[in-house]
């Protein structure tokens, strides 16, 4: 006899992207890196800036407002909201989420703040998939979230150049209990904390709780106290677990009558900005054409908001398609690693035996 088959189905994407930007050209002349490089090697054409108005955790809000208008849901239907507003927002010591959900109406929702920099958003899918399978009560969950560590970004520091593209937006998805369509399959996550005092703001923690520079300069902007050390340790093991952690995340997936997915089922890979070869090398690794992803040459790199976005504009053009196996892969200082496998489209079989 067929049995219902429990499974947590993303409803909508929702993103919010400054109308302020500042163009290869002005990143050049800020840098001294030709603008060439920085359009072709950097993958930057331009990238958004926030605005006098345009507040980490407010982002995250109207991105989750254009999540609901586009799911077609009132906010009271949500049950839970994962905030992934970046720790740089409006207020110090203070949980965003509870804002946020107050501010969208979420009236039912409890709130929590979820932070893994930019591998956040996969982290909290599978968190937000657990809680929906296990948990009485909680049957849909908005992921949603700002982020503007631009701000820290000095683009006259050669030691931080990697972090340029750094810009500003925010970013939602929600999910539902035995959603129609666009089925959760799986998820994977690595974590190295080697890393985690690679890439630092000296200044404002309880090591150094001084307050007394600009941001985005000297001790209040985000450096790599050791550039060529963390190179050499990174370069032998980020596209490895860039890699790693797709195989990871595609043999925790399966489709109903089939079993573990691999690399030959993938359609479309959903990346965090990158530079253009790093981008390109995760696509052939995967075997994928260029066509089959989006490059956020017009966005920079939004943080963990990068894949909610994706969604958006890479549906819009035609690129992310119903049938194909969608792949989210990010990064995080830290470092981290995450990847999540969505079935994108309508559910081809809601019942199993």
């Amino acid at each position: 006899m067929a049995r219902a088959v429990t499974h947590v189905g993303v409803m909508a994407a929702g993103a919010y992207v400054p109308a302020s930007s500042i163009s290869s050209a002005e990143i050049a002349a800020r840098t001294g890196i030709p603008e060439a490089v920085i359009r072709e090697k950097f993958g930057i054409h331009q990238k958004p800036v926030p605005g006098p108005e345009d507040h980490t955790n407010a982002m995250g809000l109207w991105a989750a407002q254009d999540a609901v208008a586009r799911a077609g849901i009132d906010p009271g239907e949500i049950d839970l909201v994962l905030c992934t507003t970046e720790e740089w927002k409006e207020y110090p010591l203070w949980t965003a989420g509870i804002k946020l959900a107050h501010d969208l109406g979420a009236t039912r929702a409890w709130a929590i703040d979820v932070q893994q920099r930019c591998g956040t958003t996969m982290a909290a899918i599978e968190l937000a998939r657990a809680m929906i399978l296990s948990s009485p009560g909680i049957e849909t969950v908005l992921i949603a979230g700002g982020y503007r560590n631009s701000d820290f970004v000095d683009l006259e520091n050669p030691r931080a150049r990697f972090l340029i593209n750094l810009s500003a937006g925010g970013g939602a998805l929600i999910l539902r209990k035995n959603h129609h369509r666009n089925r959760v399959l799986g998820t994977g996550v690595i974590t190295d904390g080697s890393f985690s005092l690679d890439v630092i703001v000296p200044s404002g923690g309880t090591v150094d709780p001084r307050f007394d520079g600009p941001i985005g300069a000297g001790r209040r902007a985000l450096d790599v106290p050791d550039p060529e050390g963390m190179r050499a340790r990174l370069d032998s093991k980020s596209m490895a677990n860039f890699l790693a952690v797709v195989d990871q995340a595609l043999a925790r997936s399966e489709l109903p009558g089939r079993g573990p997915l691999t690399r030959a089922d993938v359609g479309f890979v959903n990346i965090l900005h990158m530079k253009r070869s790093a981008h390109r090398y995760v696509l052939g690794e995967l075997g994928l054409r260029e066509d089959q992803s989006f490059y956020l040459e017009d966005y920079g790199h939004i943080g963990q908001q990068d894949q909610p976005l994706v969604c958006i504009e890479a549906e819009r053009r035609g690129l992310l398609r119903d049938g194909d196996v969608m792949v989210m892969v990010a990064a995080g200082i830290g470092y981290a690693w995450s990847a999540s496998v969505i079935a994108w489209g309508p559910n081809t079989n809601e019942t199993a035996s």
